[in-house]
């Protein structure tokens, strides 16, 4: 679709009158203050005019392909991010740990002190991406910061140093994760999130079968090359290829939907920010018009500060937290995937790639379930069931040291990601306005849940192998805890929404506002 302006919107009007006024299109130049209020409260008005015609699902189409293919960048950022944080694993099975002479629970350490620095790095990350509303220019500045700490940890030469580097890396990571779903949130209405989130997601799946690819060919290849061992070169050639990536990042991601942008018309920008205020509550469009414009009617800064108390003030945030804690808890099996893997008694590089195929299944899982979720409109179910499928691989690997059975079982782990994915949109959606509460919410629940990173650092010690039946037993209980957890929240959102109908019925209104079950 061109970008024409706002005549180009009246071809295929059957009223032939212009769907957007001179003064609503002072939106794109970035009008502040009550006329910039007014105008943006002119195309929730105006919108119900076009709802629903030709011409909209025109512009919504084309807004929404151009947001995807900005959008897509984030996979392959978040790629880098887990290949950067898990490289560790990798590194391990050729001399990371003798070279630094690690001993004990050293090495869960190294391992647990990237999360302490995520966990105190998250929410004031979140809260000034919403603050200086320009994640095209702050998130790949941090992904060049995280790239160079990885580049440079691998001169480290002792435990201290790589502990500090390790903390440091992700305190610096830390505003990725959250910030890209609080991005996506801005730009996706509840039932287009699933998916979305699922493909974000998949970076973290696809670096685990990917980076086990480069890892492999790293620590074959380069062993030894200007008197540097080969688990060194893999945070050099890492580190390297990150800050690559986040310099071309600059120019593709995308700022909020009221930020200007020369890649979508003035028409799709205003649609942008009223299918948001349409899916936060179609009944009272111009309240959650209203709470979603801190910088017309107070300072970014109040916004900020209030979003906090809001999200915090809120049961939901926490259970939904705490749920994710234990199933991050459950999931602890990521980092330990290439030593898993060991245990059926292959070399090294037989080893990292036994890794791949798992998780491109469980990517291929994820993708599908993320969609049904969608379509369906469901989550609960759409995270249980995989959380209770991954248990099951537990159950099998806890009980057998059978080469063929034990590997199955790492694919019925792998898969449970696609509840972890769906969770995630659950949490966005559920916790969806104003976008300031949003933002500390997702940073929240994100950073409460990486204690179960820290803990799960811990849960697989060397001296529980290689059976790790301890190990299993306590991912089966946490993701036992999750699933129950899940079904009490559902059960409370659906009494919620009982609440909201009968107080419609009761009053005569609209339908409003539902939560997602």
């Amino acid at each position: 679709m061109a970008d024409n302006g706002p005549e180009a919107l009246n071809e295929g009007n059957p009223e032939n009158r212009p769907l957007l006024s001179q003064q609503e299109h002072s939106i794109s130049a970035g009008d502040d203050g009550a006329i910039g209020l007014a105008a943006r409260t002119n195309v929730v008005n105006r919108g119900v005019e076009f709802e629903g015609t030709e011409a909209r699902n025109e512009i919504e189409n084309s807004l929404l392909r151009k947001v995807d293919r900005r959008m897509s960048i984030l996979i392959l950022i978040y790629i880098l991010n887990y290949i950067d944080r898990n490289n560790v694993a990798a590194a391990r099975l050729r001399g990371f740990e003798e070279d630094l002479r690690l001993e004990g629970t050293q090495f869960a350490s190294i391992l647990s002190a990237l999360y302490i620095g995520y966990i105190l790095m998250q929410i004031p990350s979140n809260m000034f991406l919403d603050y200086v509303g320009k994640p095209s220019i702050y998130l790949p500045c941090c992904m060049i910061l995280w790239g160079g700490i990885s580049f440079f940890t691998g001169f480290v030469t002792r435990f201290s140093e790589a502990l500090f580097a390790r903390f440091l890396l992700g305190f610096v990571e830390a505003a990725f994760f959250p910030g890209a779903l609080f991005l996506i949130s801005k730009w996706y209405k509840r039932n287009e999130l699933s998916q979305r989130i699922a493909l974000l997601s998949c970076g973290n799946l696809v670096s685990n079968a990917f980076g086990s690819l480069i890892a492999s060919a790293i620590l074959d290849g380069l062993d030894g090359v200007l008197n540097y061992a080969a688990w060194r070169w893999l945070f050099f050639v890492e580190g390297a290829l990150t800050i690559f990536v986040a310099i071309w990042a600059i120019y593709i991601l995308p700022d909020f939907p009221d930020s200007p942008s020369s890649w979508l018309t003035p028409n799709e920008r205003a649609l942008a920010q009223q299918r948001m205020i349409e899916d936060a509550r179609p009944n009272d469009a111009f309240k959650s018009l209203t709470s979603d414009l801190g910088s017309t009617i107070q300072t970014r800064r109040q916004a900020s500060i209030s979003g906090f108390i809001l999200a915090l003030s809120d049961w939901k945030v926490w259970w939904l937290a705490l749920s994710l804690t234990s199933m991050v808890v459950s999931l602890s099996f990521n980092a330990y995937f290439p030593t898993l893997s060991a245990t059926m008694g292959f070399d090294t590089t037989t080893t990292l790639l036994l890794c791949v195929p798992p998780w491109a299944f469980a990517t291929i899982v994820s993708l599908a379930v993320s969609r049904h979720s969608d379509n369906t409109g469901e989550r609960c179910w759409h995270i249980t069931i995989p959380l209770l499928i991954g248990m099951m691989g537990f159950l099998i690997a806890m009980s057998t040291m059978n080469t063929v059975i034990r590997y199955f079982s790492l694919f019925l782990m792998a898969q449970t990601y696609a509840g972890f994915i769906c969770f995630l949109s659950w949490t966005s959606g559920t916790i969806s306005r104003p976008s300031s509460k949003r933002a500390v919410a997702l940073a929240f629940v994100n950073s409460v849940s990486s204690l179960g990173n820290v803990t799960g650092s811990y849960v697989w010690p060397t001296s529980w192998g290689p059976t790790y039946y301890n190990s299993y037993t306590i991912c089966t209980i946490t993701g036992a805890i999750t699933v129950v957890m899940c079904f009490a929240f559902r059960s409370h959102l659906a009494s919620l929404n009982d609440m909201e109908e009968r107080k419609e019925k009761r009053h005569g209104e609209k339908k409003g506002y539902r939560y997602i079950l």
